[in-house]
């Protein structure tokens, strides 16, 4: 009789041990979503190393570590702010995170779509190591159309200082308001516009 219940009760461990394992996996599995903290004007055109308006004038992807990078040449067409530890204050040269190496393809949500041929105002930062990259993922580009800048709402979840859930809209201004705007943060940052 003490078999009897034994077993059962030993089948019924067993049988719940999948779901067990597969929950404890499940929990420390790594996520890959992606969440952004909103950033305003003011907020990118202070944090970011260099902004610039550019033409993407072709691309490449490449491996850093695990991760897939395309990176996309830079033809500047003008300097709004510049990074003083690049040679040039300049950088050509901008990685986005994602694109395909070999038959493997990484996507990263968020991550700015560039087009070779297409202009854009590119909020920066380029880090120690000299990797440089759109501030904010999306957030920091905006397409040039004609005398107007574009950016749509990122469609990613996003978070207000605070750490509460925002919504962001889509922005679209003329270029010359973009750049006075920039302008006038950078004053009113210590060490000014450069």
């Amino acid at each position: 009789m003490h078999l009897i219940v034994w077993k059962s009760v030993r089948m019924r461990v067993f049988s719940r041990l999948p779901i067990g394992l597969a929950a404890c996996f499940l929990a420390i599995a790594p996520v890959f979503a992606t969440t952004l903290e909103q950033l305003s004007l003011a907020d990118m055109a202070r944090q970011s190393t260099s902004i610039v308006r550019a033409r993407v004038t072709g691309s490449r992807n490449a491996y850093m570590g695990s991760a897939i990078y395309t990176y996309f040449q830079l033809q500047v067409l003008e300097t709004w702010k510049s990074a003083p530890q690049t040679a040039s204050g300049v950088p050509t040269e901008v990685a986005v995170p994602g694109g395909a190496v070999d038959g493997i393809r990484q996507s990263v949500t968020g991550a700015p779509e560039l087009r070779s041929g297409q202009e854009y105002v590119l909020f920066l930062w380029t880090s120690r190591s000299g990797l440089t990259q759109v501030i904010g993922l999306s957030q920091g580009r905006f397409s040039v159309v004609g005398e107007t800048v574009q950016r749509p709402a990122s469609s990613e979840l996003m978070l207000d200082r605070a750490g509460r859930p925002v919504e962001d809209r889509a922005m679209s201004l003329k270029i010359q308001d973009l750049h006075a705007e920039v302008l006038q943060s950078l004053r009113q940052t210590p060490g000014g516009a450069k």
